[in-house]
């Protein structure tokens, strides 16, 4: 695998940790959060939704704060991610029909499900101010952190 911004494992342990500590849900997700912006370029910020029924609910995030919070299944790319079962990776924001922008800075999107077996329990969501701002490896990595999360969740 090529070189990545972002190492996952250590978030896997610091995750492995916080849950032997008996870490609340909502830390867990802001851990996540915080970690993975904390990498650095071209992670801006990252937005942790959580499935509720039919809705997506962003529970913790790190980076710009985003109106946002309540997002239906199957609206902008967090919504299309879970209703197309699949993560979805927007190189140029400007470019995508139904994009729905938090930041005028933003320029490209990674969404990472989080899913226990084939049930979606909730979604990384992460901006980046940079066009193209994650290849494969990089969404390689995240997406071993969502499996981490998934995992304890």
């Amino acid at each position: 695998m090529a070189d990545t911004v972002l190492n996952p494992e250590p978030i896997a342990r610091a995750l492995q940790g916080a849950f032997c500590g008996d870490a609340s849900r909502k830390e867990l997700l802001e851990l996540v959060a915080t970690k993975i912006r904390a990498a650095g370029s071209p992670y801006s910020g990252v937005y942790m939704y959580m499935l509720h029924g039919d809705e997506l609910v962003l529970e913790a995030f790190d980076g710009r704060p985003t109106d946002h919070t309540r997002i239906p299944v199957g609206e902008g790319m967090c919504g299309r991610a879970v209703a197309e079962r699949r993560d979805l990776n927007i190189p140029d924001v400007t470019q995508a029909e139904g994009y729905l922008s938090c930041s005028v800075e933003t320029r490209s999107e990674l969404v990472v499900l989080v899913r226990r077996h084939d049930e979606i329990l909730g979604q990384i969501d992460i901006d980046s101010d940079v066009p193209n701002g994650f290849d494969e490896a990089e969404e390689h990595a995240v997406r071993k952190v969502a499996d981490a999360l998934a995992a304890l969740l």
